[in-house]
């Protein structure tokens, strides 16, 4: 009782109330990549090929993950590890520079990528019954993926004629009608005639996690101290509070940045 006593008085002093029980997802295991996907061949519609076909240049802008699709296995002979079959869909915006044209046509294509990790996602074969589910996902025992990815970046762009024998085999795309509903035209019955390739590089996340209860010490309510701001009647009497946005007009030099972030 003593031991007890002299704890809740350091606790009181530090300002810890109890300890609780929340239920929360607990990461297991998890991998940061940097990939370099080359000569990953652009799928365009039916609306936009024409115009890469008869483009004189075709310059490519910038890329954007538009869809993540992910299978999750475990791993035989391995217990407690899965591996995570992930397909990665990007959204590639290209300039095609026309003959007689003024300024340049933009265009969309849709690129796709496949990698596997394998992770461990310890094991689990519960089935979870809640007011908040409307029935119980088949794939209860299984971790749970989260993938997080930034934008890649592109690193070379080429052109060629698909009806060389050097040139990349054109086959239809394989994608989830999500995606394919983000781009205007079909991807069905495409008569190509130039292909576009692309090398991108892309840093991403993968993390397998699991719905546990876990035990967390209580300080006190979130109240906020913040209240809310009055308007005022004057806009400019409210526009000359803001500061001034030095950083703006004045961005810092390569000598100012951090050099991990450099």
């Amino acid at each position: 009782m003593a031991f007890c006593a002299e704890n809740n008085a350091a606790s009181a002093a530090n300002g810890f109330r109890e300890a609780v029980c929340i239920d929360t997802r607990r990461i297991y295991d998890a991998c940061g990549d940097r990939d370099c996907f080359r000569g990953l061949q652009i799928a365009f519609s039916t609306q936009a090929q024409p115009i890469v076909d008869e483009a004189s240049a075709i310059k490519a802008r910038c890329a954007e993950v538009i869809g993540v699709y992910f299978e999750v296995e475990p791993v035989a002979f391995n217990r407690g590890f899965y591996s995570v079959d992930m397909t990665f869909f990007f959204k590639v915006h290209f300039s095609a520079y026309t003959p007689g044209a003024v300024a340049p046509t933009a265009v969309e294509g849709l690129a796709a990528f496949c990698k596997k990790v394998i992770l461990f996602g310890s094991d689990a074969s519960v089935k979870t019954f809640s007011t908040e589910r409307s029935s119980v996902t088949n794939c209860s025992s299984m971790p749970i993926v989260n993938v997080q990815v930034i934008d890649p970046m592109i690193l070379s762009c080429d052109v060629c004629d698909c009806t060389s024998t050097d040139g990349p085999l054109t086959r239809p795309i394989n994608a989830p009608a999500e995606v394919l509903e983000q781009f205007t035209g079909s991807f069905e019955n495409v008569s190509y005639e130039r292909c576009v390739t692309l090398s991108i590089g892309m840093f991403s996340i993968v993390q397998l996690e699991r719905q546990v209860q876990v035990m967390i010490p209580i300080y006190d309510f979130c109240i906020p101290e913040k209240g809310e701001q009055p308007q005022a009647g004057d806009p400019c009497e409210l526009f000359g509070r803001i500061a001034f946005p030095t950083e703006e007009f004045f961005p810092p030099r390569l000598a100012d940045l951090n050099t991990d972030e450099t």
